[in-house]
């Protein structure tokens, strides 16, 4: 299961339900300060493909998720600091939670998360990479 928190532009959400298609997840948990998914931007960037998954926007996506986690599902926070190694994400209950694009992930997720795991770069050059970039690379590692 793919978890977007407040990520705002149509087109990253879109990008990223595309590549949750893509790499066989079975499903996104939207915030309900996210972009609308079935927003004419955002179905345009998924190419359709947002027919292939079950899709939820909801208040209660936190909810959501830690009902995920009862159910023996891991939930990974992507953040910007160093974290768990990437090799977590190869599981098959997974909950991998990516944030807004300027302000990431909120405290209540990033604490409520059993791995926080971050792509390592070279920080000297770039600060963080674009919301659909860090999801596309997160979700090929944690595929099945």
């Amino acid at each position: 299961m793919l978890l977007l928190e407040d990520v705002q532009d149509p087109g990253n959400v879109g990008a990223l339900i595309r590549t949750a298609a893509a790499f066989e997840f079975q499903g996104v948990i939207l915030s309900h300060k996210c972009a609308d998914p079935y927003g004419p931007k955002c179905v345009q960037a998924s190419a359709g493909s947002l027919l292939s998954l079950w899709l939820r926007r909801t208040a209660a996506y936190a909810k959501l998720a830690k009902d995920l986690q009862e159910r023996g599902y891991t939930l990974a926070a992507a953040t910007l600091v160093a974290g768990d190694d990437l090799a977590v994400l190869e599981r098959e209950k997974l909950v991998l939670a990516l944030g807004n694009e300027a302000g990431g992930l909120s405290p209540a997720i990033t604490g409520a998360a059993d791995r926080c795991v971050s792509i390592p770069m070279a920080r000297s050059r770039v600060e963080s990479l674009n919301v659909a970039a860090s999801g596309a690379i997160l979700m090929y590692l944690a595929r099945p």
